[in-house]
């Protein structure tokens, strides 16, 4: 256990260092130290957004959608928000090595959102969408696996990477929608150790679900027995278009 966690420390750790909102700098009450870490403000502003669909991810007008399901691409999906200007700016933040704090505040607004989504799921390991290693090193951060981190961290579940990607893609948002699904074909490999699980796959932002169906399919033929996805956003059509998926 690290020493920060120990016993009795949380009330000077937060004394000495005050919990802060990571989106705007606000105070927190000490009650929050180890919640989403976002202010009331900033959590509605950010996850604030209409019903959306559990098999596809896109806002409707009420429980039901016409979409009859996703299930070629993953199992079930967990959104946080549509990507507007409030998200877009908090996502973009978190791309970078200093947004960390950021990225891993959505963390815990998605599980706040879908604790109960989670566990009907029984999810069994939590997974990033990985980044290729020469776009993390000349990054030098993934908000992904930040955000998965956060969530496993939340949901008492492992962390694991479980996914590969075996080649550098061009950046899934440079290019046409018609184009992306053959971008990332074939770009993800997913570790044995994946075998019957049943896994959360994790990202930021996806847009035509792309990246996820691949991921998915991937970790499929490594024998997952289900894949469901959690995003901080969807880059709805006809709206701002997102990060990588």
């Amino acid at each position: 256990m690290a020493w920060w966690n120990l016993p009795g420390l949380a009330p000077l750790i937060d004394l000495v260092c005050p919990p802060r909102c990571a989106f705007c700098g606000a105070d927190l009450p000490a009650t929050a130290a180890g919640g989403p870490m976002a202010c009331e403000s900033c959590a509605d502003a950010i996850s604030s957004d209409s019903i959306r669909c559990g098999s596809c991810g896109k806002p409707v007008s009420s429980s039901e959608c016409g979409c009859r399901g996703r299930r070629g691409d993953w199992d079930g999906i967990a959104v946080l928000a549509s990507y507007g200007d409030d998200v877009r700016g908090q996502v973009l933040r978190a791309k970078r090595p200093a947004g960390e704090s950021v990225a891993a505040a959505p963390a815990g607004l998605l599980v706040a959102k879908h604790q109960e989504t989670f566990t009907a799921w029984r999810i069994e390991t939590v997974v990033p969408v990985p980044m290729h290693w020469r776009r993390r090193l000349a990054r030098g951060t993934s908000a992904a696996d930040v955000l998965a981190a956060g969530i496993a961290r939340r949901l008492r579940l492992p962390h694991r990477h479980l996914l590969s990607r075996r080649r550098a893609t061009p950046m899934q948002n440079e290019l046409p929608f018609d184009d992306r699904q053959g971008n990332v074909r074939g770009a993800f490999v997913a570790s044995r150790r994946a075998a019957g699980r049943r896994v959360l796959l994790v990202d930021d932002v996806t847009t035509t679900g792309a990246t996820l169906a691949e991921c998915r399919r991937a970790l499929v033929e490594a024998g997952a027995s289900a894949v469901y996805a959690a995003v901080v956003a969807r880059a709805d059509r006809g709206g701002a278009e997102g990060g990588r998926p």
